[in-house]
């Protein structure tokens, strides 16, 4: 066991976090040379004098039993981390095969983009493999997958492939965007749809921001289109679901520029809303290797079990199958607070669900309302 402890390479210079491991942010040259270097070393395997074989993928394991959770040591972010255990990619076994085929060809894809200083989308990179192997590359979680493990085997971000997000993410508020020699954008004038969030994250890393919002909002859905800025002076972000890699990149620039801004975020309540505020807290498992960059302390302002009082009982739903599947992974994972196991204990227990939207039965205005007095009375978790 010492001996173990002894090859787990130091993550800082402090002993707590020795067994985090993480995805460096790296050049195209520095990309390409990892790769050269996997190339070589599958090589040398293959054309060994003594014991030739083809060797297997060492990956990071990206399961919940390699997962915990991390504590900032100066700050009150947490965020998921992956240890040192790992997982094989191999061409001898039958259920491998494919998926060791998959990486093979996803690393030479990068190795092509990066040398031809392209960046491309994950929905890009699928119909590109899929036009040239479709054997391996039939659906597109073949492909998000694959990325995922090339991220693991090279221990480099999703973005130093070449790969950047899909946004979906938008921002609208008392927030200015601008970028050298680019106008300003003033996202408290623009319409209801907001600004779109680009899915570069190195365009993202070169805004400088500036705002006199005293709140950051998210928002599960859509940005609210009683222009809540207006009265409360706030930034609202969404990601219209659950957050892609950019709108997390964003949320967590803003938090380091303006660090005394709490972040507050309005989801359904039901456990998909639930995992959606975990993912923007935490990050999640299947891209540990990174969560730590994106991880933001946010509070849960609403939906709560308080809050449905205020929602007619006909709009109630009952818990979907997936809702219950999303609940018992969520429930059993190692991070979910004292709190937010309550709240989710309770929408298995009563098997109902209720949306944001249903609030509008009090009016247009009275979401906006409802988030100002939350927010003033200190009514979050």
């Amino acid at each position: 066991m010492a001996q173990a402890e002894a090859d787990v390479p130091a993550a800082s210079l402090f002993g707590a976090d020795r067994r985090l491991c993480s995805a460096d942010v790296l050049s195209p040259p520095e990309v390409r040379a990892r790769i050269e270097v996997a190339v070589l070393n599958f090589l040398a395997a293959l054309s060994s004098p003594s014991s030739p074989a083809i060797s297997v993928l060492p990956l990071i394991s990206r399961k919940s039993t390699n997962c915990s959770l991390r504590s900032g040591l100066l700050s009150d972010v947490s965020s998921v981390y992956l240890s040192y255990a790992f997982c094989k990619r191999s061409l001898m076994r039958e259920n491998d095969a494919k998926a060791f085929v998959r990486v093979w060809k996803v690393m030479e894809m990068c190795y092509k983009i990066l040398g031809d200083g392209k960046l491309v989308t994950q929905r890009e990179l699928f119909y590109k493999l899929l036009s040239d192997s479709p054997k391996y590359f039939s659906c597109q979680r073949h492909v998000n997958q694959t990325i995922q493990d090339v991220v693991s085997l090279l221990r480099c971000t999703r973005q130093s492939l070449g790969i950047m997000a899909s946004s979906r993410g938008a921002l609208i508020g008392r927030l200015m965007l601008h970028e050298a020699e680019e106008e300003h954008i003033d996202c408290s004038i623009l319409g209801p749809s907001g600004h779109a969030i680009t899915g570069d994250l190195n365009q993202l890393s070169r805004l400088n921001l500036s705002s006199d919002a005293r709140y950051l909002i998210l928002v599960e859905k859509r940005l609210a289109e009683d222009r809540l800025y207006n009265q409360l002076p706030c930034i609202l972000i969404t990601a219209k679901g659950y957050p892609d890699i950019a709108t997390r990149f964003i949320l967590h620039r803003l938090s380091q520029t303006f660090p005394n801004m709490p972040i507050f975020a309005l989801v359904d309540w039901n456990p998909a809303g639930l995992s959606i505020l975990c993912t923007y807290k935490y990050g999640s498992i299947s891209m540990g290797l990174e969560s730590y960059r994106y991880a933001c302390n946010v509070k849960w302002l609403g939906l709560r079990g308080d809050d449905l009082q205020l929602i007619s009982q006909s709009a109630f739903q009952e818990l979907k199958p997936r809702d219950l599947q999303i609940a018992k992974s969520l429930l059993s994972s190692k991070f979910l607070q004292d709190m937010h196991r309550a709240e989710l204990t309770r929408m298995v227990e009563t098997g109902t669900r209720a949306e944001i939207e249903a609030l509008y039965c009090h009016g247009f205005d009275f979401l906006g309302k409802f988030i100002a007095r939350k927010i003033v009375q200190g009514d979050y978790i």
